[in-house]
C-alpha cells in the first residue's frame, strides 16, 4: 500500500452528518493513501437513486473505485446485517488488491453494526411485512404503535407513532420470535469476524459546531438536488418500478417529500421547506449518534482545514 507510514491504520472510517463534505474529503484521502471507498449509506445501495443520495458519478468512480452503491432495485429490502456482510467482503477485496479501504458515509446504524456487532434478530419476512403494511393502510401507523406498546412498551416508548419503518420491524420481530425487540437487542453476534476483517482502523468524524452553517449547507445541497433534476428522477423511478411510499427507499429524506409533491400533496415551496427540514432532522440524529460513539477524532468541516487535519491524523496514527 503506497504512501502510508509503516504503522498506519489498515482501514479509515470517515463519518459525519449530511452536507459536511465527507465525499470530497474521502476522495482526497483515497488519492493520498492509495485507497478505495466503501459507501456507508443506506440510500446509495439503490439503483436509480442518484441525485437525492448524492451518489458519485461515473467519472468519480473511475478516479477512485466505490463499493456498495447500486446494489439493489428500490423495491428490494436492505438491512444492517447485509451491510456488514457486504462491507467486510468489500474490505477483503480491496486489501487483496493492495489498496486501503475507506468506509465513508452518514448511516450511523451501519457504522455501529460494523464496530459493535449486530443483535441476534430474525431476517425480514415479506409475508409478515405485507400483513403489517396492509393493517397500517387500513387503520394507520398509530394503531400499530399502540399494539407495539402492548407487546413491547420499551421499544414503543422511544418511537414516534408515525415511525412506520421501526414500528413495522419491531412488530415483525415480535411476531416471528414471540420476544420483544428490546430484549433481543444488545445480544451481539459475529463481532470477532468483523474485528479480524476490519483490522486496525482509525475513526474520523466531521462534526460541525455552528448549527446555522450546517443548516445553510443543507439548504444549498437540497436546492442543488432540485436544480439537478430530483423531481424527474423520482418520476422515472415511479414509472420504472412498482414503488409505494411505504417502501424504505421512498421513505429516504428527499424522496419522501418529492413523492408527496408528485401526488399533489403540496406545492413547490412546501416541498423545498419540508425537504430541508427533514434533512436538518436527519443531520441532528446523525450528530446525536456521533456524540454517543467513542474513539472518534473530530474536526469542524466549516472552520478547519479538514484535508490537512485528516492527513495528519492518518499519518500520526
Amino acid at each position: 500500500m503506497k504512501n502510508m507510514p509503516p504503522h498506519s491504520p489498515s482501514a479509515i472510517l470517515l463519518m459525519g452528518p449530511t452536507a459536511t463534505g465527507k465525499s470530497a474529503l474521502a476522495l482526497a484521502l483515497a488519492d493520498r493513501f492509495d485507497g478505495e471507498i466503501v459507501s456507508v449509506d443506506s440510500a446509495q445501495v439503490y439503483r436509480g437513486m442518484n441525485i437525492g443520495t448524492a451518489k458519485p458519478d461515473a467519472a468519480t468512480c473511475a478516479r477512485v473505485p466505490h463499493h456498495l452503491i447500486d446494489l439493489i432495485d428500490p423495491t428490494e429490502p436492505y438491512s444492517a446485517a447485509r451491510f456488514v456482510r457486504d462491507a467486510l467482503a468489500a474490505v477483503q477485496d480491496i486489501r487483496a488488491r493492495g489498496k486501503r479501504p475507506l468506509l465513508v458515509g452518514g448511516t450511523m446504524l451501519y457504522f455501529k453494526a460494523l464496530l459493535e456487532g449486530l443483535s441476534e434478530l430474525p431476517m425480514a419476512d415479506e409475508a409478515v411485512r405485507t400483513e403489517l403494511d396492509d393493517w397500517a393502510t387500513r387503520d394507520g401507523w398509530p394503531v400499530l404503535h399502540a399494539e407495539l406498546a402492548r407487546v413491547d412498551p420499551v421499544t414503543a416508548a422511544r418511537l414516534k407513532p408515525t415511525d412506520a419503518q421501526r414500528i413495522q420491524r419491531a412488530l415483525e420481530v415480535w411476531r416471528l420470535t414471540g420476544t420483544p425487540l428490546s430484549q433481543l437487542q444488545g445480544q451481539r453476534q459475529g463481532q470477532q469476524q468483523a474485528d479480524e476483517t476490519l483490522g486496525s482502523h482509525l475513526c474520523l468524524a466531521l462534526l460541525p459546531n455552528d448549527r446555522k452553517m450546517l443548516h445553510d449547507a443543507i439548504a444549498r445541497r437540497f436546492d442543488r438536488m432540485l436544480e439537478d433534476g430530483l423531481l424527474d428522477e423520482v418520476r422515472a423511478l415511479r414509472a420504472r418500478y412498482p414503488l409505494t411510499p411505504s417502501m424504505p427507499s421512498m421513505r429516504c429524506v428527499g424522496y419522501r417529500q418529492v413523492w408527496t409533491y408528485l401526488d399533489g400533496g403540496c406545492d413547490e415551496a412546501t416541498l423545498r421547506a419540508t425537504g430541508i427540514a427533514a434533512t436538518r432532522q436527519l443531520a441532528k440524529r446523525q450528530i446525536t449518534w456521533l456524540r454517543s460513539m467513542s474513539n472518534l477524532l473530530t474536526a469542524d468541516p466549516f472552520t478547519e482545514d479538514v484535508g490537512a487535519w485528516a492527513k495528519a491524523r492518518v499519518e500520526g496514527a
